[in-house]
């Protein structure tokens, strides 16, 4: 009984015997991997975290909104060209843009050219009377497009 006592005291000596009186040189051996872990690892990481702030957060350019101008008439043999769907006035042969219902200059009231029909009415009138095509165009801000072909070269199909 007093051997398989002392043979377990023993068992239990020989496990904590690697922790208790450890092996200096192989702990020196792996000093370059606890530096690489203890210090290189976490500067990367706060320097990953550092970039991934800066460009979360950074400014974006603002795009200034200027209201749009009214656009001279085209000329076709001397005779103003209204587009279709567009407000003008026939006083000043001007084009104004998309939701506008009252020239600045003469302050009277513009029409339109109905695009399905081509019947001549009113801009603040909504639908045309002669089709009844409903042509109700809010002003806004444009969309903005790239000023070329999208990244990579090629044309989206």
């Amino acid at each position: 009984m007093f051997d398989a006592i002392g043979q377990i005291f023993q068992g239990v000596i020989d496990f904590l015997q690697p922790i208790l009186l450890p092996d200096w040189r192989a702990l020196i051996n792996l000093l370059p991997i606890f530096l690489v872990i203890g210090v290189v690892g976490p500067l990367i990481s706060l320097l990953v975290l550092g970039w991934v702030v800066y460009f979360l957060g950074k400014p974006r350019s603002r795009i200034p909104y200027s209201d749009p101008v009214p656009q001279p008439a085209r000329l076709v043999d001397g005779a103003p060209d209204y587009p279709a769907g567009e407000p003008y006035c026939a006083f000043d042969r001007l084009v104004y843009p998309p939701g506008a219902t009252r020239c600045d200059s003469c302050k009277r009231d513009l029409a339109v050219i109905c695009p399905k029909c081509n019947t001549g009415r009113p801009a603040f009138i909504d639908t045309c009377g002669t089709c009844g095509l409903v042509l109700r165009i809010d002003r806004g801000v444009p969309a903005l497009r790239a000023a070329g072909p999208p990244p990579g070269g090629a044309a989206a199909a």
